[in-house]
This record gives structure tokens, C-alpha cells and sequence, in this order.
């Protein structure tokens, strides 16, 4: 394995890491601000990180006319309704239950990289791919085998599953002609336009910045900076170098580093089961991706070159 394929999975699963505490910091945020405002805040935060950063260092690139409809589909997908989905979802159900809904997209992206880019998984990714999920049910399984949760809150986390497969699809159309922290800037910018008018209508009124707690302030900086900055920027890296469907197995990960952090932060419980569960999920993602570390060389190109667009 090259040490640019070395790289770009390292990339791929820090996203995974981050991601998962995302799940965390966000039920901590939500002891100070409602969803909304919280969504509004980190893409404000994640603008001014990434724009400033992109200027900074000349990677900003100009949207062509004809791209502006694929820029304004993604920040539709993801993150308004994924955000919709997710915020609302998580005050419903655990951190826990929530990461592993978010799991499912593995599941139904390599579908839809199929039917768009003719993307191809070996068997051994399929069997990986069911390995891993196998595992990450074991990670939010009762005693008893059952899975409590409310059922809206369910709903509204398949949501989010949805709206971030389109927003992998899409992004797969723009990795080839726009670096990917332009993506990620104009993402969160067209993102905050669309959350804007719910937060002053109905999110304003209910803040009471006398009752913000460091930590929930500390919470929604990690979820501007990482949760929808750096890690969009990786992800698109990955989709751009592996591929839609490959680079989105590693999701998987994101319940397993979930459970942890909420053992030790939210004292969730860590029963055997889970860490059972959670070995077997490592297990499945080393078994999608053994023919790719074998057989497949990383093109040349360097994934944080930035792209010419005049």
C-alpha cells in the first residue's frame, strides 16, 4: 500500500473518530441550546474556519454558473435536512443508538455509486460491509436483544441516513473539479442561508445566554470546527481518492467510537456485548477493505493538490 492510500484511510477513519464525538458534544450542547440554534451556530463557526483557512492558504475556488445547482442540492441534503434529521433525532434517542442509525449509510450508498458511477465492491467488501453492521448491532443491543428508542426519533435519524447518501453522491460529481475544502465552505455557507430564517422566527426568542454553560459553548466550537468542517473536508478527500462506496464503510466506526465516548463521558453503559460488538466492527472494516489494500494502487494525484479553476 502506497503511503498516499496510507493516508487518505488515515484521513477516512480520524473523520470517524471526530464524527463520533460529534454525537457526544452534541447531547452536551443540548444542555444549554435547542437543536436549531445549535446547527446554526457550528455552521457559522465552520464559515468563518473555513473560509478564512481556504483564503488563507489560495485553496478557495470559483463556482462555475452551471455547478451552483450541485452546490445548492448538497447544502439541501446535507446539512439541512441531514442536520434537521439528526438534531431532533438525538434529543430522542441516545448518543449510542443514534451513531449506529447513522451506520445504516453503508449499507445504501454502494447502491446508489453503483447506479450513478458504475462503482464496483468486491465480494469480500459486501462481506465486510455485513460483518461490521452485524457488529454494530451488538453495540446498541439490550439483554433482552431488543433496541429501545422512540420511534419518531428513529424516523428522524433514517432522515438524516437518507439526506447523507445524496450528499456522498453529490459530492462525488464535484471532487473532480473543486478542492475539497471549497466544497465544505460553500456546503456550511448554503447550509446557514437555509437554517437562517427557522432560527430567527423560531430559535431567537428562546435564547437565554444566561444559562449557557461552558461546555455547551466549548461543544458547539468542536461541532463548527471538526464536525462540519474538517471532517467534510476528509470525507471528500476520501470519496474523491476511494471511492462513494468505500470510503463510506468506515461509518461504522462512528457507533463504535460513540459507545466508548459515552461510557466514559455520558456514563452510558459499556456491557460485555458491546465490546464484543465493537471488535467485530474493526474486524469487518479490515475485511472490506483487504482486497483494496492488496490489489489497488492510489492514482497519483495529490489529494490536497489544489484543483486549477479559473
Amino acid at each position: 500500500m502506497s503511503k498516499s492510500r496510507a493516508g487518505v484511510y488515515f484521513l477516512v477513519i480520524l473523520t470517524m473518530i471526530f464524527w463520533g464525538f460529534s454525537f457526544v458534544t452534541f447531547k452536551i450542547a443540548n444542555e444549554s441550546f435547542r437543536p436549531i440554534t445549535i446547527v446554526s451556530f457550528r455552521l457559522f463557526v465552520s464559515i468563518f474556519f473555513l473560509f478564512g483557512f481556504a483564503l488563507l492558504f489560495k485553496r478557495l475556488n470559483r463556482i462555475r454558473r452551471k455547478d451552483q445547482k450541485w452546490f445548492l442540492l448538497m447544502a439541501i441534503v446535507e446539512p439541512f435536512f441531514y442536520f434537521l434529521g439528526e438534531a431532533y433525532g438525538l434529543t430522542m434517542v441516545t448518543a449510542t443508538v443514534g451513531a449506529v442509525i447513522i451506520s445504516t449509510i453503508p449499507l445504501i450508498v454502494p447502491f446508489g455509486a453503483y447506479y450513478f458511477f458504475r462503482e464496483k465492491l468486491t465480494p469480500m467488501n459486501y462481506f465486510g460491509l455485513v460483518i461490521s453492521f452485524g457488529g454494530v448491532l451488538l453495540v446498541v443491543l439490550t439483554k433482552s436483544g431488543g433496541l429501545a428508542a422512540n420511534p419518531l426519533g428513529i424516523v428522524l435519524m433514517f432522515v438524516a441516513v437518507l439526506s447523507a447518501v445524496s450528499y456522498t453522491l453529490v459530492v462525488k460529481r464535484l471532487t473532480d473539479d473543486y478542492t475539497p475544502i471549497t466544497i465544505t465552505a460553500y456546503q456550511s455557507f448554503y447550509g446557514l442561508l437555509l437554517f437562517l430564517p427557522m432560527f430567527l422566527i423560531f430559535e431567537v426568542p428562546h435564547l437565554d445566554f444566561s444559562h449557557v454553560s461552558t461546555h455547551s459553548l466549548l461543544a458547539v466550537g468542536y461541532l463548527g470546527v471538526f464536525g462540519s468542517g474538517i471532517c467534510f473536508i476528509f470525507m471528500a478527500i476520501g470519496i474523491r481518492e476511494l471511492g462513494a462506496a468505500k470510503s463510506n464503510i468506515f461509518v461504522n466506526l462512528i457507533p463504535v467510537v460513540t459507545a466508548i465516548l459515552s461510557f466514559f463521558i455520558l456514563k452510558e453503559a459499556m456491557p460485555l456485548l458491546k465490546i464484543i460488538g465493537i471488535f467485530i466492527v474493526i474486524l469487518g472494516l479490515l475485511l472490506s477493505q483487504i482486497s483494496s489494500l492488496r490489489m489497488n494502487r492510489l492514482s497519483k494525484k495529490d489529494p490536497f493538490r489544489h484543483i486549477p479553476n479559473p
